[in-house]
């Protein structure tokens, strides 16, 4: 430029400076900030463009002769009126004061609001107030950075919080409360949920449930199938899904109940562990539009944890239920390994014995049903112990059951076990024999005993692998071998009712008949053998052999106890033995009652060796053998079943026992009491 132009633009620029009425306005118009003129009363004097501006005005003029609390400070940020006597400017005017805010709001002349930050100052001229300059700048972007700051921290407060919960709780419901109190001040919601994927069903388990807003249907151990939730989608894609109006948005059936309920918002993110997704956390809300993309970000941080959490929780009772599952299987096999089985191995070849123990081979290798037939004492259990061992579940415990031994009343706990507080009495979880044997077998001794209600539960364990402990709702998956043995005519026990015929064909896959001691004759010399060698070693007793007489008298006898009898008797003869060569006296050979028609021979006697001990008159059934014997006890005992001189006592057996077996016999003691 010439040197001619820049002379008059310095001489432009001495006229402006000299005139302060012209500099004054081009300080005001260059100011970024809003600045405006009022007189003691707010009545606007001047403003600058910015001020207009920011109040939605298209100049500055529109603003003069106004009064600018009822233009721009009318209402509080809360929507309620705002006085002029309330105003801190005009208070400021009234004490001479100087007045600073930044936690108010301006409106616009759309109606609209923003945070802003002023200044008014008084002009005081001969020590009277005429007005004020009041500067302000709108601080929108200061507030929303402020806001996100404060989210920020309370999300990492948040998580701090539930990274606390994850360690020191390590029960579901505590873990998910702990979870939701930490959530609510930074996500508003009606009710939470952690859901578990369930791969062997291929559905979605409600883990827990939390929250001011209950549900009769979304409640802690509800399972939906994949196409009845929207989880299935969060699952498959591992990514949040956001519904912010489910009247709208709504696709699948939980979606659809969740509306009818009221829920307007849904928010569900992933529990993601190393690309693997094992469930689901979803929140709800009863307002519409409630959750952002931002809210499912920090949402799915939280599930990151939470999914840690889960994983933790789910390894600490899997631990925990593997001890008290190696507990209760430690003190089972003690127990069994204290108890006194009748053999150590099965003993004889008599062709019918040998017949059973071909089935056995045969059976053994497979995971197949058995149920073993044959009368008390047979050795039922040594064949289910010889199923066992051949069989690809040998490494796992065989738990043995006496299903006549259990009252009714605690047949069901016995078996499938009960929940800490399923019923008075139950003051911790007890696993039952069926979870003990998971990964092994089950023998169900006296199946035949089992009452009706308790048969339908076993009939679904044989069909679907699964029950239901007491007191519990969720089923627990189990994988036993199952072999039953009783002494009754299961077939006619089903054409009565006393037993279900479902169970019956479920349990009959393969039958195996074990014959009576008096169709093994040839047997019974090895079987004395054997129990000379394991009684006379634990009496401590040298014993050879056992006199012909007293052999003789032992293979003739019919044997109505069967193996178990012979063992009693070869025991008792032992102890009062004094030589070397066992002989039985004619008060230690086996007596059966005089209505059998069959009298014991005399020991070592010729002429009781010839004693015809096939007698025509038919023998009686152990049921009635065993009513009679409890007839006696009653009779001796007055008809007092328990107490120190009652029947239970005489016969060693627990009262419950004793009662159980009367009801089964069909006698009631008030029948036995002396007058």
């Amino acid at each position: 430029m010439p040197f001619s132009g820049d002379n008059t633009l310095r001489v432009q620029a001495e006229d402006i400076l000299l005139n302060s009425d012209e500099l004054n306005r081009l300080i005001l118009d260059s100011a970024s900030e809003a600045i405006c003129g009022c007189d003691s009363e707010g009545i606007c004097l001047f403003s600058n463009p910015s001020a207009a501006r920011m109040l939605g005005y298209d100049h500055p003029a529109e603003l003069l002769g106004k009064n600018m609390h009822a233009l721009e400070h009318h209402t509080r940020k809360d929507g309620t009126p705002y006085p002029i006597e309330e105003c801190p400017i005009y208070i400021g005017f009234q004490k001479n004061e100087n007045v600073h805010r930044d936690d108010e709001v301006y409106w616009r002349k759309d109606g609209t609001s923003f945070p802003v930050e002023f200044w008014s100052h008084i002009v005081i001229r001969e020590g009277k107030t005429l007005g004020a300059v009041i500067t302000f700048i709108d601080i929108t972007e200061r507030k929303q950075a402020e806001a996100a700051l404060r989210k920020s921290e309370e999300q990492n407060r948040s998580l701090l919080q539930i990274n606390n919960a994850i360690i020191t709780n390590l029960t579901q419901q505590a873990l998910l409360r702990s979870i939701s109190e930490a959530l609510h001040p930074v996500i508003s919601f009606d009710r939470c949920a952690i859901t578990l994927y369930q791969p062997e069903r291929d559905s979605f388990r409600f883990l827990a449930v939390e929250g001011e807003l209950l549900s009769d249907y979304f409640r802690t151990g509800l399972e939906l199938s994949r196409n009845e939730t929207c989880g299935s989608w969060v699952f498959d894609h591992q990514r949040p899904l956001v519904r912010r109006d489910l009247e709208k948005e709504k696709q699948y059936p939980n979606e659809r109940r969740l509306a009818a309920e009221g829920i307007h918002s849904l928010c569900v993110v992933p529990l993601a562990l190393q690309g693997r997704c094992i469930g689901l956390l979803s929140l709800v809300s009863q307002q519409r539009d409630r959750y952002s993309n931002e809210d499912a970000v920090f949402l799915q941080e939280v599930a990151n944890q939470v999914a840690l959490a889960v994983q933790n929780m789910q390894a600490y009772q899997e631990i925990d239920s593997l001890k008290a599952r190696l507990e209760k299987e430690n003190v089972y096999l003690r127990e069994e390994l204290r108890a006194e089985h009748n053999f150590e191995e099965i003993v004889g070849n008599s062709p019918a014995l040998l017949k059973a123990l071909h089935a056995v081979e045969q059976v053994a290798p497979t995971d197949s049903t058995v149920l073993i037939y044959g009368e008390t004492g047979t050795g039922k259990e040594l064949v289910a112990r010889a199923i066992h061992s051949r069989s690809s579940r040998n490494g796992r415990a065989l738990v043995s059951v006496n299903c006549s031994a259990i009252s009714a009343g605690l047949v069901e706990s016995e078996l499938f076990g009960h929940m800490k507080g399923a019923f008075t009495g139950a003051l911790e979880r007890r696993i039952g024999r069926f979870e003990l044997a998971n990964g092994g077998t089950i023998f169900l001794d006296e199946i035949g005993e089992l009452c009706l209600e308790t048969q339908v539960k076993l009939l679904r364990v044989l069909q679907e692998h699964e029950f239901e402990p007491v007191g519990s709702s969720h089923p627990l998956h189990v994988d036993v071998r199952v072999i039953a043995a009783t002494n009754r005519n299961l077939p006619e026990a089903v054409q009565a009712g006393r037993f279900r015929s479902d169970l019956f064909y479920r349990l009959n896959v393969f039958p195996i008949e074990l014959p009576p001691l008096r169709e093994r004759h040839s047997d019974i010399p090895q079987l004395v053998a054997f129990c000379l060698s394991q009684f006379s070693k634990r009496l401590g007793k040298k014993i050879d052999g056992v006199s012909r007489e007293s052999m003789e008298n032992l293979v003739n006898y019919p044997w109505p106890g069967n193996i178990r009898e012979l063992q009693n008797v070869i025991e008792r003869a032992i102890i009062v033995s004094v030589d070397p060569t066992l002989r039985l006296d004619r008060d230690l050979m086996p007596v059966t009652s005089a209505a059998k028609g069959i009298e014991a021979p005399k020991a070592d006697s010729p002429e009781d060796r010839r004693t015809d001990l096939k007698s025509s008159t038919p023998l009686l059934t152990l049921d009635e053998v065993e009513r009679n014997h409890i007839f006696a006890a009653l009779q001796h005992a007055g008809g007092v079943v328990d107490g120190p001189k009652g029947a239970a006592k005489i016969l060693d057996l627990h009262p419950n026992t004793l009662r159980h077996r009367m009801d089964k016999l069909g006698i009631k003691s008030s029948r036995h009491r002396l007058s």
